[in-house]
């Protein structure tokens, strides 16, 4: 049986909304209230990710705040929020354990300069439009990643949702002893945290209820302060910059410690590790896995907004690298185009980037008036939202769907995961992508077939035929997306994968969401081509169109 043709039936909105001043003025009600809808959801995991990353917690509202107020004004996105995120806790604490001289002020001051200069990095990239270059890595790599960190972010938050702390030790040391925390867990720390766990787990089967609509982070906090005032848990006497690091991260006060002033919410960065190895492997770890995650949001945004509106990665790549310059400056976490934050973005009636802007605001605002409020939030309550935030990452769900699609893409989804546990980030993904490649070479990809693609554009009036010819691996597809991506809009354009040989899943969800999108522009897509072998039964499964028998 040959390919089906791609049928996508879209709404697609006749007037889309102005831009600028005149956007402003035509939608900033919806764009404010979408902008206190997302501010509820951000000053909790903006807390979160910034104590899981072993920075102080005003680290993240610096993030979320410098993300909206000024980078919604010079991004390439519409609905997209900007701010800190939970991916990239694991690489924030790696390098702030990596940088540290024993202390946390230190660890904390040598990542500054880290963040500053991957935005400098980030805003290259996005000059020279490399914001493409995410596509290199393989699904099943970046879905493997992203279950690893969201494993690690688990196996650290789970004692401290319990107020227990575990012996120092390795990762896996970390989630054997689940069970003994567990076992001899703080009774009412423990309590807080299960609470705002269960919360948490049982708030997406209320969504079409009335109490649904409300963020379930904001319900954690306050049924977490309630719980706290219920127990008599107290402020201890603790101060982040004189904090031990392992202190700290393992066993960090009962209760949120801010700066009562905001003036006292900034650190300088620390330059003066920027010549050694370990500063340079933290800055490209933390570099890679924000400008990839960040991409990969920003173009799963677009299928969030009601008006399918194409995101600029490359600029908003270069907004995202100005605003971890500013944001490391001012002692904040670096940012990133967060999908979750983005999706509640549109569920609460965004029009325009001004609602990131209006999120921003908010956060601003509320911390300079209400800094006792953020003072009463219980760890556990955080703790709990981002063992949450890790626990969405690796559901069985995900292994489940990873599986439908192959079982060799299980396999490197699970190698990548296990090979980022065992090492670390950057070691993680490469090796991956080395499976990867093996695994090609081993179904009979030529040598010379990795890293070059062959492929023809002929056009007939209003007609396309995109074939090709070999393989297309993620390897290799970049100049075949950059050809595609050029053609002209309101074409019907056939894909033709009759003289192929083997077609990665990576190019197929390429095919695939770029019919999405053409179709919006009045054009149509198909696919045709017998497959010789496909490697499961979904319909973006690796698929060989031939024998390989090529000259």
């Amino acid at each position: 049986m040959g390919f089906a043709a791609n049928k996508v039936i879209m709404k697609k909105h006749s007037t889309l909304p102005k831009e600028g001043i005149d956007g402003l003025k035509e939608n900033w009600r919806s764009d404010l209230q979408a902008g206190f809808f997302v501010f509820l959801i951000a000053l909790p995991l903006s807390l979160g990710i910034a104590i899981g990353s072993g920075f102080p917690p005003s680290a993240g509202l610096i993030t979320a705040i410098v993300g909206g107020l000024l980078v919604s004004r010079v991004n390439g996105s519409y609905i997209v929020i900007n701010g800190p995120a939970g991916g990239l806790i694991v690489v924030m604490l790696a390098a702030v354990e990596s940088l540290s001289d024993g202390d946390m002020l230190s660890g904390y001051r040598y990542t500054l300069a880290a963040v500053m200069i991957t935005g400098l990095f980030q805003v290259i990239m996005g000059r020279y439009k490399l914001g493409s270059l995410s596509a290199f890595f393989p699904a099943p790599v970046v879905h493997g990643m992203l279950a690893a960190m969201g494993i690690s972010i688990m196996a650290r938050q789970v004692h401290v949702m319990l107020g227990v702390t575990p012996e120092p030790g390795s990762l896996f040391s970390s989630i054997a002893q689940i069970p003994n925390s567990l076992l001899n867990s703080h009774p009412e720390i423990a309590t807080i945290g299960l609470i705002s766990f269960s919360i948490l787990f049982i708030w997406p089967f209320l969504k079409q209820t009335k109490l649904g609509k409300i963020p379930a982070p904001i319900i954690v906090l306050i049924v977490g302060m309630g719980l706290a005032q219920f127990f008599g848990i107290q402020h201890e006497h603790y101060h982040f910059w004189q904090a031990d690091l392992h202190e700290h991260l393992i066993s960090p006060p009962f209760l949120v410690e801010i700066p009562t002033h905001v003036s006292e919410y900034f650190y300088l960065p620390d330059f003066s590790k920027i010549l050694t190895f370990e500063f340079w492997v933290a800055t490209i770890t933390i570099c890679m896995v924000a400008s990839l995650e960040s991409v990969l949001s920003a173009t799963a945004a677009e299928k969030v907004d009601p008006y399918k509106r194409s995101t600029d990665l490359d600029r908003d790549l270069s907004a995202v690298g100005i605003g971890n310059v500013i944001s490391g400056f001012l002692g904040g976490l670096p940012m990133i185009a967060e999908f979750v934050r983005s999706s509640a973005n549109v569920e609460g009636g965004a029009q325009t980037g001004w609602a990131n802007f209006f999120h921003g605001l908010i956060l601003l605002i509320f911390v300079a008036l209400f800094p006792h409020f953020i003072h009463n939030i219980p760890h556990a309550s955080l703790a709990a939202l981002l063992v949450f935030v890790g626990y969405r990452r690796a559901t069985p769900q995900v292994f489940a769907s990873v599986l439908a699609i192959g079982k060799d893409q299980l396999f490197l989804f699970v190698v990548t995961i296990l090979a980022v546990l065992e090492t670390n980030l950057l070691v993680g993904v490469f090796f991956g992508v080395f499976v990867k490649l093996l695994l090609h070479v081993s179904r009979g990809v030529w040598l010379n077939n990795l890293f070059k693609i062959h492929f023809t554009i002929k056009e007939k009036g209003d007609h396309v035929t995109v074939k090709l010819i070999g393989s297309a691996l993620f390897s290799n597809f970049l100049p075949f997306k950059k050809a595609v991506d050029n053609i002209e809009p309101g074409k019907k354009i056939t894909f033709d994968f009759s003289q192929g040989y083997l077609i990665d899943h990576s190019i197929l969800i390429y095919i695939n969401e770029f019919s999405v999108r053409y179709a919006l522009t009045g054009g149509s897509c198909r696919n045709v081509g017998h497959a010789l072998e496909k490697y499961s039964d979904h319909d973006l499964a690796v698929r060989l169109m031939t024998a390989d028998d090529r000259k």
